[in-house]
């Protein structure tokens, strides 16, 4: 009977060992919801096809209380070892220097194949510096669509198969929509990322100068969204909205509660919002390409990158950033890649993930989830391969205040956009000042 307690007690001591032996990451993101459960169940995957290291997530907030909390933990030297940033904090990140290593670093010292070609180009080039190197991890890229509940459509004696391509037919739908009876004919979400940046690439006008923000000069951009596409394109909106048709929701993501519950008929957000509307949506929707005026030369062109990426923070052991290779790698697989864009309508990152979905008949039996990538695919300009400015966190603040005052009837179209390039101006000043190249 001792040499079982004996031989239990070694078992319990060696699994103690083993557990201890785990190199642990920590992993901050701002995913919610069931995006939420997505994260937690591809860290749970991969601590399980291994036994050498473990993945912890951990939610810490929205994505500028994320990159306030790590900033705050890295200065006292506690900060996690991967950090989910928006697109819009690229630039930020970039210009702190010391407090990351370069991902194709992290890679190359780790032994670890890494293959910058194998993304989608706009996916890559926009996380990659101008000397080549990329910076951060493609995770959840997304871009803008439009959604649409195919079930009040039909109501209003609208086509649910035929949703509006341009926006002269959204401003006829949305009529048609509110004289049906639905007190939400349409709504917006992200409205500076909607409606400012997306909107911008898909005319392929000009949102900001230096390529916006893009070019190896990029910290000297300054706005160009106070021009007139810009002006007649708010002015139109600020109309829809005293009649009723467009309806504002609030700031980021708040207005997509508005759709899911049937509140709203349309709306313009994330393609990564699909995994939400299709668990919780209890009516029939769509999804469709952006609308575009017509008459602009040039459009539609393509929409611009959303979502976020994966940093890794600076001053941690190389055992521990081997550990954070080997959770890239897992994530870079081909069927990994895959089951995530068909579950949540975050861009297929790699160009095999898309092909591996396409081949699968995902897009035939959803119709409508390859529009983000057909939108993304496209040839980009200098007008429209991304937008990457300084202080932008700041900014879409500034974006969601100023519009409001349209809205609010206490604006107009012009008086808005031109106070947020003016105060927009005036944060870029200020980190082009603070910015060492």
């Amino acid at each position: 009977m001792q040499l079982k307690h004996i031989a239990l007690a070694a078992a319990v001591l060696a699994s103690s060992l083993a557990a201890q032996a785990q190199t642990e990451i920590q992993w901050w993101h701002s995913m919610t919801a069931v995006n939420n459960e997505w994260v937690n169940d591809l860290a749970k995957q991969f601590n399980e096809s291994q036994k050498e290291y473990k993945v912890v997530p951990t939610f810490k907030g929205s994505y500028p209380e994320s990159m306030t909390a790590a900033i705050a933990a890295f200065r006292s030297g506690n900060a996690p070892h991967i950090l989910q940033v928006f697109e819009v904090g690229t630039a930020t990140m970039m210009a702190s220097k010391g407090a990351t290593v370069p991902v194709g670093k992290v890679m190359k010292d780790a032994g670890v194949n890494f293959d910058p070609s194998t993304y989608i180009p706009a996916v890559a080039g926009y996380y990659t510096a101008p000397n080549g190197q990329m910076l951060s991890f493609p995770f959840n890229s997304s871009t803008t669509v439009f959604y649409y509940n195919k079930d009040a459509f039909q109501k209003a004696g609208l086509n649910p198969d035929n949703p509006p391509k341009t926006w002269p037919e959204v401003f006829d739908a949305t009529a048609k929509l509110k004289a049906s009876g639905h007190s939400c004919p349409m709504t917006l979400a992200w409205m500076g990322w909607t409606q400012l940046e997306s909107f911008s690439t898909w005319h392929n006008v000009e949102f900001a100068t230096h390529k916006n923000g893009l070019a190896a000069d990029g910290y000297k951009a300054r706005l160009k969204i106070d021009s007139p596409l810009h002006v007649r394109h708010f002015d139109d909106l600020a109309r829809l909205a005293k009649n009723g048709e467009f309806v504002y929701k609030g700031r980021n993501s708040d207005a997509q509660a508005s759709f899911t519950s049937g509140e709203c008929a349309m709306i313009q957000t994330s393609s990564g919002y699909y995994g939400d509307a299709a668990k919780n949506a209890k009516f029939k929707f769509g999804i469709s390409t952006l609308p575009y005026y017509p008459d602009v030369k040039g459009a539609p062109q393509n929409t611009v990158i959303g979502g976020a990426s994966l940093w890794v923070m600076s001053g941690k052991k190389a055992e521990e950033y081997k550990a954070v290779a080997k959770f890239f790698e897992f994530l870079s697989d081909t069927k990994v890649q895959a089951a995530s864009h068909q579950r949540t309508g975050y861009l297929p990152i790699t160009t095999a993930a898309y092909e591996l979905t396409n081949a699968s008949g995902f897009y035939e039996r959803h119709p409508g989830t390859d529009v983000a990538v057909n939108q993304m695919v496209r040839k980009v300009t200098d007008n429209s391969r991304g937008i990457r400015l300084g202080n932008y966190v700041q900014i879409r603040t500034i974006e969601d205040e100023e519009t409001e005052q349209i809205w609010a009837g206490k604006k107009s179209a012009k008086e808005a956009l031109d106070a947020i390039v003016s105060r927009g101006n005036e944060l870029l000043a200020r980190f082009e000042k603070s910015y060492k190249p």
